[in-house]
C-alpha cells in the first residue's frame, strides 16, 4: 500500500516516522504543525476549486466540523476573558495563545483532514506498522530499565521556546509510580496513561485492516501497549468499549433485546449481591494506585471549589497546585472539570456540545458504516479517557483517530460547498 496524494504522503510517513522524530524530540511540535498544515491544505483546496472541479475532488465540509471550529474560538474567547479577568498578564495571554494553538485547535483541524482525499485504509495499515515498531520498542524500554539505563535521556530544547512544560519533550524509556515498585513504559507519549488512551483508540483502528496478518500484528501491538502502560483506565475502557458497540450493534435484534430482559430481571433479583461485588470492584481499581487516585480526587475538589470564584468564563489557565495535590497543575488530570477551572461553564459546555452531536452522528451512521462504528468506538474511547485525563491537550498525540473520524463525518452530507 502506497500514498497517492500529498495529504496522504504526510499521513503515512510521519505515522511510519514516529518513533525517530520522538527520537529527535520533536513529535509535539512535528505532530501540532502537521494538523496546521492539513488544515491549511483544505482551506487551499477550497479556495482553488471552482465549478469545473470534478466531483471526487471537490471538498465537503459537514456542519459538524463547523461546530468544532465554533468550539476552538471559543476556548480562545473564554481564556482571554479568565485571563483578563484576574489580570495575569501579557506574558500568561501570550503564552496561554500559544498553547491553544497546539491543544483545542488541533481537534478541529484533523477533523477537517478527513474531508481531504485521504483513505481510512491506509491509515489503518500504517498504524498496524506503528504497533509493530511498537513490540519492536517494548523489550528494548524494559533492557533499558534492568540495565539501569536513565529513565529519561534527555528533553528537547525546543520546550523552551514553547514553554508548555518539558513532558511533552523528554524522550526516554520507562518511568515508576511514586513510592511504587514497578515499571511502566510510555514510548513515544508523554506519560504512561497517554499510553493507554493511544492504545485503545489504535485498536479499534486495526481491527478494521483487510490484511489478516497485519490486522493481528495490530492488535497484539495495541494490546501490548495497553498492558505495559499500566494504565487503569487504559485496562478498563477497552473491553467496555467493545461491549457497548456490540450491544449497539444488535440492539434491535429481537433475540438481544429479549436476552436483555432476561437479564436485567436477573440482575434485579441479586441487585444486591451485584451492588457490592461493583463497590468492590471500584474500591480495587482506586486502591491499586491509591497515592494517584487521592491526588486526583482531590485536584477535582480543589478545581470545583475554584470554579465557583469564576463560574462564566474561569480562571483562564492552569494553576501550579500545592505540594499536597503532587505539584499538578490545578485544572489538570480531567478534561471537565479543567474546562470547568480554566474556562468555565462556557467552555464546558463548548465541549459538550461538538462531542453530543458527533456522537449521535455517528451512531445515526454505524448502522450503516463501518467506518462511521469505528469512530464511534474512537469517540467512546475519548470520552472514558476525559474524566481521567485532558483529551484536548492530548489530540495531538491521536490525530490519525481525529482523521478516521473525520472520514467519518463527511459520509453522506450531500452537495459540496462548490456545485
Amino acid at each position: 500500500m502506497k500514498p497517492q496524494n500529498f495529504e496522504e504522503s504526510l499521513v503515512w510517513y510521519v505515522i511510519l516516522g514516529t518513533y525517530a522524530i520522538y527520537a529527535l524530540g520533536i513529535l509535539f511540535p512535528i505532530y501540532s504543525l502537521l494538523g496546521w498544515v492539513l488544515g491549511g491544505y483544505v482551506i487551499w483546496k477550497i479556495f482553488l476549486q471552482t465549478e469545473d472541479t470534478p466531483p471526487n475532488e471537490k471538498i465537503r465540509i459537514p456542519w459538524i466540523i463547523y461546530l468544532w471550529g465554533i468550539y476552538s474560538l471559543i476556548i480562545l474567547v473564554a481564556t482571554y476573558a479568565g485571563i483578563t479577568d484576574f489580570n495575569l498578564g501579557t506574558n500568561v495571554l501570550l503564552r496561554s495563545i500559544l498553547g491553544w494553538l497546539t491543544s483545542s485547535t488541533i481537534m478541529p483541524l484533523f477533523l477537517l483532514s478527513g474531508c481531504l482525499n485521504i483513505r481510512a485504509k491506509l491509515i489503518y495499515r500504517a498504524v498496524c506498522i506503528l504497533c509493530l515498531q511498537s513490540l519492536i520498542a517494548i523489550p528494548i524500554a524494559y533492557a533499558a530499565y534492568y540495565l539501569n539505563l536513565p529513565g529519561i535521556l534527555y528533553s528537547s530544547p525546543i520546550e523552551k521556546l514553547i514553554q508548555n512544560g518539558p513532558i511533552f519533550h523528554d524522550v526516554g524509556f520507562y518511568t515508576s509510580d511514586y513510592g511504587a515498585d514497578n515499571v511502566r513504559l510510555f514510548l513515544f507519549t508523554p506519560w504512561c496513561p497517554a499510553l493507554g488512551l493511544v492504545s485503545n483508540v489504535y485498536f479499534f483502528m486495526v481491527l478494521q485492516e483487510s490484511n489478516k496478518t497485519w490486522r493481528y500484528i495490530g492488535i497484539v501491538g495495541a494490546i501490548a501497549m495497553n498492558l505495559v502502560s499500566l494504565s487503569r483506565a487504559g485496562l478498563v475502557t477497552l473491553p467496555a468499549v467493545l461491549i457497548m458497540i456490540w450491544s449497539l450493534r444488535n440492539l434491535t435484534r429481537p433475540e438481544i433485546q429479549i436476552t436483555a430482559g432476561i437479564i436485567s430481571f436477573i440482575a434485579g433479583i441479586f441487585s444486591t449481591t451485584l451492588t457490592n461485588a461493583a463497590t468492590e470492584f471500584a474500591d480495587r481499581f482506586y486502591s491499586s494506585r491509591a497515592d494517584s487516585s487521592r491526588v486526583r480526587a482531590a485536584l477535582q475538589r480543589v478545581a470545583i471549589d475554584a470554579w465557583k470564584e469564576a463560574p462564566v468564563w474561569g480562571h483562564g489557565t492552569q494553576k501550579p497546585g500545592p505540594p499536597v495535590l503532587a505539584n499538578l497543575p490545578i485544572g489538570s488530570h480531567h478534561t471537565w472539570v479543567g474546562l470547568l477551572y480554566t474556562k468555565g461553564l462556557v467552555g464546558f459546555l463548548a465541549l459538550l456540545l461538538p462531542i453530543l452531536c458527533s456522537f449521535l452522528d455517528l451512531l445515526i451512521k454505524a448502522r450503516h458504516s463501518q467506518i462511521a462504528e469505528t469512530a464511534l468506538s474512537i469517540l467512546l474511547v475519548l470520552l472514558f479517557f476525559s474524566f481521567g485525563e485532558q483529551i484536548d491537550i492530548l489530540a495531538y498525540i491521536f490525530w490519525p483517530a481525529l482523521i478516521i473520524i473525520g472520514i467519518a463525518f463527511k459520509e453522506n452530507i450531500g452537495k459540496p460547498i462548490f456545485v
